[in-house]
C-alpha cells in the first residue's frame, strides 16, 4: 500500500473508531439501562449489573459497525474534497483507486470483525446474559431476605421483610398475594424462615394471620399458629435456562436439534436467522461503497446540496431498515429468505456502478430540496427565539 493509500487509511480509521466508539456508548447506555431492574428488583451487586451490560455490547457491535464504516469514509473524503486534497490527488494523476483502496480495506476489515463477533462472541454473551438473569430470578434468599424493602417475586406477589434476626429467623413478615382474580390475600406474620424441603423452597411464617378480600368487598381474618408458603415453583421456572434461535451458534442453526422446542414451535425462525447469519457481515462493505459513490470524487462545494456524511447515513439507514423489514418477515414467511441476499448485494451492485461511471450517488432532488428548506426555516426560528429571548444590538446604536 503506497504511503498517500496508508494516509488515507490512516485517517479513516481514527474517524470510524471514534464514531464507532461514541455510537456504541449511546445504544449501550439505553440497553444498560434497559436492564436496571437486575439490580432494584432482585438486590443483585452493582457488579453484577456491569457485568450483564458487558455482555450486551456483542449484539450491538454488529448493527452499529458498519454506520460507523460509513461515517468514517463519507467524513475523511469530505474533509479531503473540503482541503482540496482530492483535486491535487486526481490533478497529480493517481487513480480513483488511491482512495477506493484505503476505505474497501477498513470495510474489509470490519466485515471479519463484524463476523466474528456475531457468530463467536455473540451466541456465548447471549447465552451468559440468560444464564445470569435466571440465577437472578431464582436467588431467593437476595429476593426475598431484604429488610423493610417490598420484593416482587412475581406478577402479583409481593414479599416484606421487616428484620433479618441473628440466628437466621425473619421477623415481621407481610405477604401480598393477588394472583388470582379479584381475590386478595395478605399474610401477616410475627416471624419465620426460609427453608429447603426436598429440594423445594418454603416460606414458613409462624403467629399471624391471613385477610382474604372478595370480589364482593367482604373481608375475612384467620388466625394462623403456623403456614407454609410454597416457593419453589418461582425458583424452578426461573431456573429453566430459555435458549432462543438468536442465542444459538451458527453451526447449531445450520444443524438444529429436531427435539428443541423452540425448533419444533417456529422451524422457520431458525432458518431466517441463520441466513442473517450469513449475510449482515457484509454490510460494513456495502455501506463503504455507498460511501465512496458520495463522497469519493472531488468536486465544487457549489454541487453539493446537502452534506455528504447525511446523504450517506440517509440512504445505509434506508436499505438498512429494508434488511430489517425483510429479515422479520422471514422468521414467518420462508419467501423473504432471498431477500437477505439479494437487498445487500443490490445496493452494492448500485454503488458500484455509481463509481464505475462517474455517477455521484445522491438523494432525489426533491427530498434534498425539501430538507434545505426545513433546515433554513428552523435556522429562522432560532434566530427569532434567540432575539426576543436575548434580544439584539441595533446598529450604530450605544450609550448615550
Amino acid at each position: 500500500m503506497k504511503i498517500l493509500e496508508r494516509y488515507i487509511l490512516r485517517r479513516t480509521f481514527v474517524v470510524a473508531l471514534a464514531a464507532l466508539f461514541w455510537t456504541l456508548a449511546v445504544v449501550w447506555t439505553v440497553q444498560a439501562l434497559s436492564r436496571i431492574n437486575l439490580v432494584t428488583d432482585s438486590g443483585q451487586s452493582a457488579l453484577a449489573f456491569f457485568h450483564l451490560a458487558t455482555l450486551v455490547l456483542p449484539s450491538i457491535i454488529p448493527v452499529v459497525l458498519p454506520f460507523a464504516v460509513a461515517i468514517g469514509i463519507s467524513q475523511t473524503l469530505t474533509m479531503m474534497n473540503s482541503d482540496s486534497e482530492l483535486a491535487v490527488i486526481s490533478a497529480a494523476g493517481s487513480s480513483r483507486m488511491t482512495t477506493i483502496r484505503p476505505a474497501l480495506a477498513l470495510a474489509l476489515g470490519a466485515c471479519l470483525t463484524s463476523f466474528f463477533v456475531q457468530n463467536v462472541i455473540d451466541p456465548g454473551a447471549r447465552l451468559g446474559v440468560r444464564t445470569l438473569l435466571a440465577q437472578a430470578s431464582a436467588d431467593l434468599l437476595s429476593t426475598v431476605i431484604t429488610e423493610g424493602t417490598f420484593r416482587k417475586v412475581s406478577d402479583g406477589l409481593y414479599v416484606q421483610v421487616g428484620e433479618r434476626l441473628p440466628d437466621g429467623r425473619l421477623g415481621g413478615i407481610f405477604v401480598a398475594d393477588s394472583r388470582q382474580k379479584d381475590v386478595d390475600l395478605a399474610y401477616y406474620a410475627k416471624e419465620g424462615a426460609l427453608t429447603n424441603r426436598n429440594g423445594r423452597a418454603m416460606l414458613v411464617m409462624n403467629d399471624g394471620v391471613v385477610h382474604r378480600k372478595t370480589p364482593a368487598g367482604e373481608v375475612s381474618v384467620i388466625r394462623f399458629t403456623s403456614y407454609v408458603f410454597d416457593l419453589s415453583v418461582f425458583t424452578s421456572a426461573s431456573q429453566h435456562l430459555v435458549i432462543y434461535a438468536k442465542d444459538r451458534s451458527l453451526a447449531y442453526l445450520a444443524d438444529p436439534d429436531p427435539n428443541d422446542p423452540f425448533f419444533k414451535a417456529n422451524p422457520q425462525e431458525f432458518n431466517s436467522i441463520f441466513h442473517q447469519r450469513l449475510t449482515e457481515w457484509l454490510y460494513p462493505l456495502v455501506f463503504a461503497l455507498i460511501a465512496l459513490a458520495v463522497a469519493g470524487d472531488a468536486r465544487s462545494h457549489r454541487e453539493a446540496r446537502v452534506h455528504p456524511m447525511i446523504t450517506a447515513l440517509t440512504i445505509a439507514l434506508i436499505v438498512r431498515w429494508i434488511s430489517f423489514f425483510a429479515a422479520g418477515k422471514a422468521e414467518t414467511d420462508a419467501n423473504y429468505v432471498p431477500l437477505l441476499y439479494v437487498i445487500p448485494l443490490v445496493a452494492a451492485g448500485l454503488s458500484v456502478w455509481c463509481l464505475a461511471t462517474n455517477r455521484p450517488m445522491e438523494l432525489p432532488v426533491n427530498w434534498t430540496d425539501r430538507a434545505a428548506t426545513l433546515l433554513r426555516q428552523v435556522g429562522e426560528r432560532l434566530t427569532v427565539l434567540r432575539l426576543r429571548l436575548f434580544g439584539a444590538s441595533s446598529p450604530g446604536g450605544g450609550s448615550a
